[in-house]
């Protein structure tokens, strides 16, 4: 399966897979699901509960039209409202834990997203997805024709491993802990940290021991007066503090 490289909090990159054409399915008929509702809900509020259709009587089609618009536009702008909303997730996308990321890895903006909603009318909604899916399944990054024009892809977050895993580290039973400030990160940001970390020090790379030591700080906004510590000292303590405040030693 495809990756893409996403620029992390720490400035430095990690491949992410592409989502399946299989996880993008599931995810969209989630939401469909989830704006199916939401219509019947609305359709029996307003025809068996405040029995609007006897007001409606007599309107011409485009009267009916525009009126019902008004209490569908949430369908409408679910898509987009959501993903615009919530860094490139909806409802169905956060259940099957895929993303939209620009291709060259950062976050998708505001008309990333317009674009890639207005382009459904293409990729969906006028051929039941067929143009969509054709997209999909011959590109490299699985896109369908509104990834291609706003420049992003979907990724999958899924993990092949627990992230605990990957950032526990063994405490002594007398630990001190030195950053409190360590819980402004999370699991993601130290798996990333203890990963990097590990890597410089097996091949002996000072330049990103510094950066990753700066990016740490500058996150968790240090106040570096008097600091007494190397950058080696420095990331491996807050590796430990971070396993101490999330009790992750236990």
């Amino acid at each position: 399966m495809n990756q893409i490289g996403i620029n992390t909090s720490q400035n430095v990159n990690i491949n992410f897979k592409i989502a399946s054409v299989g996880q993008r399915f599931f995810a969209f008929i989630i939401d469909m699901l989830i704006k199916a509702a939401y219509g019947f809900a609305v359709f029996w509020i307003l025809f068996d509960v405040l029995g609007i259709g006897g007001l409606m009587q007599g309107w011409d089609s485009w009267s009916i039209g525009a009126f019902l618009s008004i209490f569908y536009l949430p369908v409408i702008l679910y898509t987009f409202v959501l993903e615009s909303l919530f860094e490139g997730q909806t409802p169905g996308k956060r259940l099957l834990k895929i993303r939209i990321v620009k291709i060259d890895g950062y976050q998708a903006t505001f008309g990333d997203y317009l674009m890639r909603w207005f382009m459904r009318l293409i990729d969906v909604y006028s051929n039941f997805g067929v143009v969509g899916l054709i997209s999909m399944v011959s590109s490299k990054y699985n896109q369908r024709l509104g990834d291609v024009a706003s420049g992003c892809a979907v990724i999958s977050l899924k993990s092949e491993f627990n992230i605990s895993h990957t950032i526990l580290e063994e405490l002594k039973e007398d630990y001190v802990p030195i950053f409190p400030q360590v819980i402004l990160l999370n699991d993601n940001d130290m798996r990333i940290i203890k990963e990097n970390y590990e890597r410089a020090i097996k091949s002996k790379d000072n330049i990103i021991i510094k950066k990753l030591a700066d990016k740490i700080k500058q996150t968790i906004k240090l106040d570096t007066t008097n600091f007494s510590y190397s950058d080696l000292e420095f990331i491996n303590i807050v590796i430990k503090d971070y396993n101490f405040y999330t009790g992750r030693n236990s």
